[in-house]
């Protein structure tokens, strides 16, 4: 889609060193004004979604960076793309759009390399009132942090440049002559579009635009007029005099996250967020750049109107800067390892919505949740069993909150007692629950996340049970086995949505799931005395819920596919793999209740 065709866009040409820039403008020119400059090969379309979405709260600039898009180019394009030359258009673009005030400062790929020229050199000081960051180092840190590396080697710095420097293998590309030009003005510009779909899963349409080929060989000067110049010789001043928040994609094949170590040196304001998506994540993940490009700035307003420093705006728990802001929704959570659950991500900096048929229960994590760490947090009474409910809570979770990002399908029931005692209304109970709760989550939310189109992770609560045959628990092992297997399949099928699931086999836990359990078979006064018996193994185990709750929050960022817990599940899970003889036998002795 054409920006300029975007209801409200205002277009506008701005004259800068004998070439025009094609400007767009979205939204309130009264508000303040964030400017989001795209990379290479792109143009300014690179950013339309999220453009769309600052628009409702902010004045939205974008434009072509010289040499793209429906920008001009500079005659003769050899020495026409150097920083300087990009921080003059920058300036001469702010001072057409928000010449009163300073603006707030986006930039990915190239956008954002120029960018950290723009935000660490004197005369652009009192014009930019903070910087987003995403895919793009500053070619001066970068020089210092090579230095650093040859001068001082050591096994693993060896191990980090050799890994850089196999992934910046187009940079070498960009500076042969002519031939990335043909390539671009040729074949590659055709096929582009599919390697993208391919690669970085961006859905086919109206992007990128039909300028690529020129953008692309335009570009390359980018690259020719600046990478030697500035790694071979990097200023030692350019540390940036603005707030920046550095967002990094875990998954870009172009740059290595060690990039950024050390990065608070020269950005003495910084905040750090990363995303687990690939290079482009303008077009994949909108949703989460808009949401934290808007709390960034809002800060950074409220601390100008107050005259007081910028504080920092991310969470600062373990995992902080994975999850915050993300809507994590987690059923099971009025208490035990759904509790635990939603106070980890809570901690993180997620929103969270707290589930559980126990009202009260739900109500009270939400709450806790909110004293914990989480920006906003809701419970909502649902029987996940229940399909309709289910549906129902999904449409006003995405209706009222958005989209879950993470979505943990916690809820689960005991089940104990012989397979001849067990009951079909037995069998129906806890397999509604263990089983069909799980299926109604991972159907109705992972659909709402695939439509998405912007990724996402399912973690299912299995059990050690899942894999460990016992003649004590063969209805609930079956319900536990059925939800391994169903995360297995669902990892399969959802990967290349960039959704990931994980199943999570916790052994013996301390939590009230004993004091609820049903014993097949046993009458009122047996099965009190059972679950008392139990309670008290359970409690001599003293396994904490909130240890599995740190296993989640692992099993997310490492997009791990099954994760057994407790010693004991990691033991019976070698088992199964390697002796499920072993296994077997144990399961026929009679448990000690």
């Amino acid at each position: 889609m054409n920006l300029g065709s975007l209801p409200g866009a205002r277009e506008r040409r701005v004259r800068t060193g004998g070439i025009e820039l094609c400007v767009v403008e979205l939204g309130d020119e009264e508000r303040p004004t964030v400017v989001l400059v795209h990379g290479y090969p792109d143009s300014k379309e690179v950013w339309t979604e999220v453009a769309k979405q600052l628009a409702d709260q902010w004045h939205v600039v974008l434009y072509d960076v010289r040499g793209h898009g429906r920008s001009t180019a500079p005659k003769p394009l050899r020495g026409g793309f150097t920083l300087e030359k990009l921080t003059d258009d920058f300036l001469a673009v702010a001072d057409a759009v928000s010449p009163d005030r300073p603006v707030h400062l986006v930039g990915h790929d190239w956008g954002s390399v120029q960018s950290w020229e723009f935000v660490t050199v004197k005369r652009t000081e009192g014009r930019i009132a903070s910087f987003t960051s995403m895919s793009g180092p500053s070619l001066d840190h970068f020089g210092h942090w090579i230095k650093q590396r040859m001068t001082r080697p050591t096994p693993r710095r060896v191990g980090q440049l050799l890994g850089q420097g196999a992934k910046s293998w187009y940079v070498y590309m960009l500076h042969t002559p002519v031939l990335p030009e043909l390539a671009w003005r040729g074949p590659l510009s055709k096929r582009w579009p599919k390697m993208l779909e391919r690669l970085e899963k961006i859905p086919a349409g109206d992007y990128p635009t039909p300028s690529l080929p020129d953008d692309a060989a335009h570009g390359a000067w980018l690259y020719r007029d600046n990478v030697r110049a500035r790694l071979s010789r990097p200023r030692t001043d350019a540390y940036a005099h603005v707030p920046v928040q550095l967002i990094t994609p875990t998954g870009d094949i172009f740059l290595s996250e060690k990039l950024y170590d050390q990065l608070e040196l020269w950005a003495p304001q910084l905040v750090r967020r990363t995303l687990d998506a690939k290079h482009w994540v303008p077009r994949t993940r909108p949703d989460q750049l808009a949401a934290w490009i808007s709390e960034f700035v809002a800060a950074n307003e409220a601390a100008k109107e107050d005259g007081r420093p910028v504080q920092d705006t991310a969470p600062t728990g373990a995992y902080a800067d994975r999850f915050g802001g993300r809507l994590v929704l987690v059923t099971g959570a009025a208490g035990g390892i759904g509790r635990a659950t939603a106070f980890a991500f809570a901690e993180a900096g997620a929103r969270v919505v707290a589930v559980d048929r126990d009202a009260e229960g739900a109500a009270r994590t939400a709450e806790m949740a909110r004293l914990i760490g989480a920006p906003a947090a809701w419970g909502e009474a649902v029987d996940v069993s229940d399909e309709q409910a289910m549906e129902k809570l999904a449409e006003k979770v995405a209706a009222e909150y958005g989209i879950v990002d993470v979505l943990v399908n916690n809820a689960g029931i005991g089940l104990s007692g012989s397979f001849l005692d067990t009951t079909s209304e037995d069998w129906k109970n806890v397999l509604d629950v263990n089983l069909w709760g799980v299926i109604h989550g991972c159907r109705i939310f992972g659909r709402q996340m695939a439509e998405r189109g912007q990724g996402g992770h399912i973690v299912n609560t299995a059990s050690a049970a899942a894999y460990q045959p016992s003649r004590a628990l063969p209805a609930y092992s079956t319900s536990k086995a059925a939800v391994l297997m169903l995360s297995e399949c669902l990892r399969a099928e959802f990967a290349e949505r960039s959704i990931g699931v994980s199943a999570i086999c916790p052994g013996i836990v301390n939590t009230n799931i004993t004091a609820t359990t049903h014993f097949a078979g046993a009458d009122a006064a047996e099965e009190k005395r059972l679950r008392k018996r139990t309670s008290r193994l359970y409690g001599l185990r003293n396994y904490p819920p909130e240890r599995v709750a740190d296993a989640i929050l692992k099993a997310v960022v490492r997009n791990q596919a099954v994760v057994p817990v407790t010693p004991e599940a990691r033991g019976a899970r070698l088992l199964s793999r390697f002796s499920p003889g072993a296994l077997r036998g144990i399961a026929r002795l009679k448990p000690p209740l």
